[in-house]
């Protein structure tokens, strides 16, 4: 999306991948696959439920801590940068973001001011997989 969402973005996302600007409240809310990209703010309560997928938040100010709802989530470092970047490529590209521009600019940087949100119970279930594969 060019621009950023409203209230309750991606909320029960079962597999859809996206890239917004920003959210109001309860983003990510019972979400349940799927991978978001938010380069901008989250309102209040971000990640309720959120039992699936992956969110990636860039969070240059050190907001998301007090605005995610943690009772299913941890907060982790990025640990697939190029994944990310090319959502973010493709973001800039499909609508001209200026925000994706100057993150990607400075992706060093940049890279450090994103957080990983993921849902606790699907990081055993993926490492479950794994380990049986």
């Amino acid at each position: 999306l060019s621009g950023g969402a409203g209230e309750r973005f991606a909320v029960r996302n079962s597999g859809a991948g996206a890239v917004v600007e920003g959210t109001g409240d309860h983003g990510c809310e019972y979400m349940t696959g799927g991978v978001v990209v938010v380069l901008g703010a989250v309102g209040r309560n971000f990640a309720a439920g959120m039992s699936g997928g992956i969110a990636y938040v860039y969070d240059p100010d050190h907001l998301l801590e007090g605005l995610c709802n943690r009772a299913g989530v941890e907060l982790d470092p990025v640990d697939d940068a190029e994944a990310l970047r090319a959502l973010i490529e493709r973001h800039r590209d499909l609508t001209g973001s200026a925000r994706a521009g100057e993150i990607l600019a400075d992706w060093g940087a940049s890279l450090a001011r994103f957080v990983m949100v993921m849902p606790i119970e699907y990081r055993r279930a993926l490492a479950a997989l794994e380990a049986a594969a």
